[in-house]
């Protein structure tokens, strides 16, 4: 529920900054160069301006290779301007990258010397941080980017209390309303906009009550310096909501590949050049070709010789790992099956069959449903309601290149993690 006081969010950002202050001994902020952490950053920077802060903040961009020059020049020029309030911390560092665009390049490693003739840019005109000058005791070649970050605000910290500005909104998806609402979570004195990342270290989220419009509101009111992307995409009649600045092969952002194409021609050959698949991912993902209904069975074809004949075509390890989820998936619904809709038992699939048991499952009141046999294929909702197994699923799951198998409602496990890394050592020069 939400509760709303006799404050605009951006007076309720600016005490939520004065508690930051008052309360941490080092503070630093994420940086991207997006429209989010751009007003965080903004934001901050005014805050100490305001109250004569002298302290400065630490500024942590990492660089993952794949941006717009844009972008880049934009970060260049707040880091420079800033220089009197900000220590900065510009890393190129060869971390490993979800490739979402390739089946049999999932991961690619940004900045590393190994394919240096491929990069999409040389390093920035910058005191960057690089695999030969960092500071970092924590880093190793090849780590995530998820493993990097945390380790830098430890860091960072040098076991003092800190905290780690973010520029994340609540609005914006709803796995980050649930980081602001999770009660499961430890926070800092209490403050719901706060969440205990690791020993001392805090990330806190003084804009997460803003919208989009109240970005871009403030960026016109305050007269801050924005990236100019943004003007660009918006020409290029992306809608605010769906305008992202990220790398551009992650799993949500593929679908931006076509962007590079249309607003900066000159890096969109080094873009494809640079990570298998990106072309396809520029194709096939703007057009959505990899949904349920648009994906065209091949002549000749079932579902099934059509799943099989994919199989066929990856690696061998990588072939093995959907084979394994393949049986798992159908084992779940042999002799497991899911919950069914009371409106729904009188419509079941052929192949589907009560149990008379009560699901587990969410309210626990509704009866389950097993398969003895896998269908080719269902129209209707039960495929999109994920309340069937069919060949038709398993095969969108390999076009898609899932391989965590989010198609067929899998999460990831550690084992999964580390095989993928296994994987990527393995094909790193194929």
């Amino acid at each position: 529920m939400k509760i709303y006081k006799n404050l605009n969010v951006y007076e309720a950002a600016n005490k939520r900054l004065e508690f930051i202050f008052n309360n941490f001994e080092k503070i630093y902020l994420s940086f991207s160069g997006g429209k989010d952490s751009s007003c965080m950053l903004n934001l901050t920077l005014d805050y100490m301006k305001k109250h004569k802060i002298e302290k400065k903040i630490g500024v942590l961009f990492v660089d993952l290779e794949g941006q717009y020059k844009l972008t880049i020049d934009y970060i260049q020029k707040m880091l420079t301007d800033n220089r009197d309030y900000i220590i900065p911390f510009w890393c190129c560092l060869p971390l490993n990258l979800r490739n979402a665009v390739s089946v049999f390049q999932p991961f690619w490693t940004c900045w590393d010397e190994e394919n240096r003739d491929k990069w999409i840019r040389e390093y920035p005109d910058f005191d960057c941080i690089t695999e030969r000058n960092n500071p970092f005791d924590f880093f190793k070649k090849y780590m995530e980017f998820e493993e990097f970050v945390p380790a830098f605000g430890k860091w960072f910290a040098q076991g003092k209390k800190t905290a780690c500005l973010v520029g994340i909104r609540s609005d914006e998806s709803l796995n980050r309303f649930r980081t602001i609402i999770n009660e499961a979570k430890e926070t800092y004195n209490k403050q719901r906009w706060t969440t205990r990342v690791i020993d001392n270290v805090y990330n806190c989220y003084p804009i997460y009550d803003w919208t989009t419009e109240d970005d871009w509101i403030a960026n016109g009111k305050f007269g801050w310096k924005y990236n100019h992307l943004y003007d660009l995409m918006y020409k290029a009649g992306v809608p605010l909501s769906k305008q992202r600045i990220c790398q551009p092969y992650g799993d949500d952002q593929r679908a931006g590949l076509n962007l590079f194409r249309i607003i900066e021609p000159e890096t969109w050959a080094k873009v494809v050049n640079r990570v298998s698949g990106a072309n396809f991912g520029n194709i096939y993902c703007g057009d959505k070709i990899l949904g349920y209904r648009k994906v065209k069975l091949p002549k000749g074809h079932t579902w099934k010789s059509y799943t099989k004949l994919l199989l066929r075509t990856l690696p061998t390890e990588m072939q093995n790992h959907y084979k394994s989820k393949f049986i798992k998936f159908m084992k779940y619904w042999h002799e497991t099956g899911c919950p069914v809709q009371d409106e729904d038992k009188d419509k079941l699939p052929p192949q589907a069959k009560l149990t008379g048991k009560i699901s587990t499952r969410g309210a626990k009141n509704k009866e389950t449903i097993r398969y003895s046999s896998i269908p080719d294929k269902l129209d209707g909702t039960w495929e999109s309601k994920k309340m069937a197994p069919t060949w038709r699923r398993m095969a969108i799951c390999i076009l898609k290149n899932d391989q965590l198998c989010k198609t067929l409602s899998f999460t990831q496990t550690k084992e999964q993690h580390e095989r993928m890394k296994v994987l990527l050592e393995k094909y790193k020069n194929l």
